[in-house]
């Protein structure tokens, strides 16, 4: 008998130590060839550049704890840098890659390899150009599942599948940009909304460019939707169908349920959705939001939900997406967002803060001699307009060349007035430079954007790279720094990567500065970025090399 004991516990034991082993990082291999590829949408053909020839790119898989190697060999014509929206790089801005910040870029035939690993995260994110207007077609989803055995804190989905939304130019997007430069104005807006790179059936030639997801009725199925678009925040819905909101920029939220969502340039959301309607076709649209009046694509893109075994013959549903400036929609749909903040997934929001930072967010008019009106469109952050380097900012701040940036970017503007109050015309000229924000490491910061009446109010995505935040606080009108604090949310707020600035309003955000290196932080509609909406923080090294930049890698491109 007593054998027998031994036996099992001799079993147990084996048993235990073979469950309580941790599953084994595993390394995933990429390999990125950027290349010219003859596309065609509603009846106009035209060469784009892509990755491996497709439009969205290839989607990156990983578990949580994985290392990724992807190596970006460049054919195209452009000079050319991929940043993994998102990912957090932590110690390792050599891998973040918006040009001349943490790289130079990898020219014409050209080709570098970014190596990372995905540490803490779970969830979608996303890849994509960081040069020129270049991300209109070089981006793609990445597909962080959590670590091996680790379940949902949601219902199992029967099946996942990526939606990306994006934009179309029938001309080149390059020179659509460059024209708008040329003249000072904005750059003529896209011909058609996408999902997944195809406008759908209310455009023209839509054979082929139609995106359908087959469901089979019972079950249900989790949506992993990326804004991909360059210039537009846009609203998603399927007809005769609710979704359940589960995740945002890759950190799990509170679920609620919704007949449609938001979603600006740069976020992703999940969504769950169940097949519980009369087996039919549905269609899944997509629109702008835009709450003032000035140009948008303002045309429904759609694909098809399509039920097992309905004939494709039958028409689709229409969804009823919200009005394109339902402003109290948005209000109300941001409002919903919560931080799970479980045991396991606690919202550790900064209650303390070292820094407060306040940045108000204007567009300009600087004088252009070659331009149409002798006057070019700009934007700025405390009226600077950020110019980008000819080295990556990373570069001369780990080899501390002189010369490259300056760090005094003021913690607040240099005047105030009543930022979104009557619309102001005049004396719109802005300060142009490379200055940086110093940050201390591992110091909280809180930093308010507000949005100003600069010409006039926009609503603005604004995306930090290297970091997640909590999104403390949010209103209309003038940040009151005496009343606003005592509404935050330190208990459960959304923790993003990016955050939507309001029209006329502001967001306040929190994070702690525990990443060190050289992070960019810029509006991400890509007309404003070209602008100068843009800048960087110099997170400091702390005591040790834990707590330090890694070296660069033998590969990093040359300038």
């Amino acid at each position: 008998m007593g054998c027998f004991h031994a036996s099992i516990v001799i079993v147990l034991l084996g048993f235990l130590m073979l469950v309580s082993v941790p599953t084994e990082a595993a390394t995933k291999k990429y390999q990125f060839d950027v290349v010219v590829s003859n596309v065609s949408r509603l009846c106009h053909a035209k060469p784009v550049v892509t990755v491996n020839g497709r439009l969205p790119g290839p989607t990156i898989y990983a578990r949580e704890g994985d290392r990724l190697i992807v190596n970006v060999t460049n054919y195209a014509q452009y000079n050319m840098t991929i940043h993994w929206h998102g990912v957090k790089q932590l110690r390792n801005g050599w891998a973040d890659g918006p040009a001349y910040v943490t790289q130079c870029p990898i020219r014409s035939g050209g080709s570098y390899t970014y190596h990372f690993n995905v540490t803490g995260q779970r969830g979608t994110l996303w890849w994509h150009a960081h040069i020129l207007w270049l991300r209109a077609t070089v981006h793609g989803a990445i597909v962080i599942m959590p670590e091996q055995g680790v379940p949902y804190p949601f219902p199992q989905p029967y099946q996942e599948t990526e939606l990306i939304l994006g934009e179309w130019w029938n001309a080149d997007v390059e020179k659509v940009e460059q024209q708008g430069n040329l003249l000072g104005l904005p750059p003529n807006t896209s011909d058609a909304h996408t999902i997944n790179g195809k406008p759908g059936p209310l455009f023209p030639c839509p054979e082929k460019h139609t995106y359908a997801l087959e469901v089979e009725s019972g079950k249900t199925y989790l949506l992993r939707i990326i804004n991909a678009a360059l210039n537009d925040d846009l609203f998603f819905a399927i007809a005769g169908h609710s979704m359940t909101v589960v995740e945002i920029d890759a950190v799990y939220c509170k679920p609620f349920n919704t007949s449609a969502l938001v979603i600006a340039p740069g976020q992703t959301t999940n969504a769950l959705v169940r097949a519980d309607q009369a087996p039919g076709r549905y269609f899944m649209a997509t629109r702008s939001f835009m709450d003032i009046p000035i140009p948008v694509d303002n045309k429904t893109a759609t694909a098809i939900l399509q039920y097992r075994g309905v004939p494709t013959t039958v028409v689709p549903v229409m969804p009823q997406l919200p009005a394109p400036n339902d402003t109290s929609f948005v209000a109300s749909f941001s409002d919903q967002l919560r931080s799970l903040n479980s045991p396991r997934y606690p919202a550790s929001v900064p209650l303390d803060v070292d820094r407060r930072l306040f940045y108000t967010i204007g567009l300009g008019v600087n004088p252009c001699p070659t331009c149409l009106n002798g006057t070019r469109l700009t934007a700025s952050l405390n009226n600077i307009t950020f110019v980008l380097p000819q080295v990556a900012l990373l570069q001369a701040h780990y080899y501390d060349m002189k010369g490259v940036f300056r760090l005094d970017f003021p913690d607040k503007p240099p005047t105030w007035f009543n930022y979104t109050g009557t619309p102001l015309t005049a004396n719109l000229g802005t300060s142009l430079g490379t200055r940086l924000s110093r940050i201390a490491f591992n110091s909280t910061v809180e930093l308010v954007l507000q949005d100003t009446n600069l010409l006039m109010v926009e609503s603005h995505p604004f995306h930090l790279h290297g970091y997640n935040f909590f999104v403390v606080g949010t209103g209309i009108g003038n940040f009151d720094p005496a009343k606003d604090p005592e509404t935050f949310n330190l208990i459960d707020p959304p923790e993003r990567n990016t955050v939507g600035v309001p029209t006329g309003g502001w967001s306040a955000i929190r994070f702690r500065a525990d990443n060190p290196g050289v992070w960019f932080m810029h509006c991400h509609l890509e007309v404003h970025t070209s602008w100068g909406l843009k800048m960087a923080f110099v997170v400091e090294n702390g005591d040790g090399p834990e707590e330090s930049i890694l070296p660069p890698p033998m590969d990093l491109p040359p300038c």
